[in-house]
């Protein structure tokens, strides 16, 4: 099982295309709202270098944005 690591915020439209495309390959993931929790927002700054969401860490692996390819990837899927 991979540990995946989710930073987002409830209006963004790719944090949602994310979520939808984890579930739907019943994949686990911890979710962090960006928006409301500061500590991990900043943590979210240390590990990516920026404020853009969606910010996915896959077993300690940065990916930026949804990029399905690259999760796929990450995951074997």
């Amino acid at each position: 099982m991979h540990d995946v690591k989710i930073y987002s915020t409830p209006t963004c439209h790719f944090c949602h295309m994310a979520k939808e495309f984890f579930q739907e390959k019943g994949v686990q993931y911890t979710e962090y709202d960006v928006l409301s929790d500061l500590a991990k927002r900043q943590e979210m700054v240390e590990k990516s270098g920026q404020l853009g969401v969606p910010v996915i860490i896959i077993d300690n692996k940065v990916v930026i944005g949804f990029d399905q390819g690259e999760i796929s990837s990450l995951l074997g899927i």
